[in-house]
């Protein structure tokens, strides 16, 4: 599964984010899209050695996240499933015979 079809799955959860620069922001996510660009409420934003700000919204976009960092009481086991895409329907070429896995790896930078 990508890392951004699961981060998908987590409308509604609490969130901390760490973003490149060191700042970090915690709030629910309202959505996520396919360039990870992350729309969270009720957000607070700590930047490096200052204080925090409080925001009714805040958009994050994708290429400035270091990590997630998600709540002990995600039922991770149900959100990994991969669903995967459509099942395509043998067409004038036939099943392919050869499908790779591919396997998500969570590294540091």
């Amino acid at each position: 599964m990508k890392l951004v079809r699961f981060l998908m799955k987590l409308s509604h959860e609490t969130v901390t984010i760490e973003l490149k620069n060191g700042t970090q922001v915690h709030g629910s996510i309202a959505g996520v899209d396919v360039s990870m660009n992350t729309h969270l409420r009720s957000v607070t934003v700590t930047l490096k050695n200052r204080e925090s700000i409080h925001l009714d919204t805040l958009t994050v976009r994708g290429n400035n996240i270091r990590y997630f960092i998600l709540p002990e009481s995600l039922p991770l086991d149900t959100l990994l499933i991969d669903e995967g895409p459509p099942k395509r329907k043998p067409g004038r070429e036939g099943k392919k015979e050869n499908e790779c896995l591919t396997v998500l790896s969570f590294g540091s930078h």
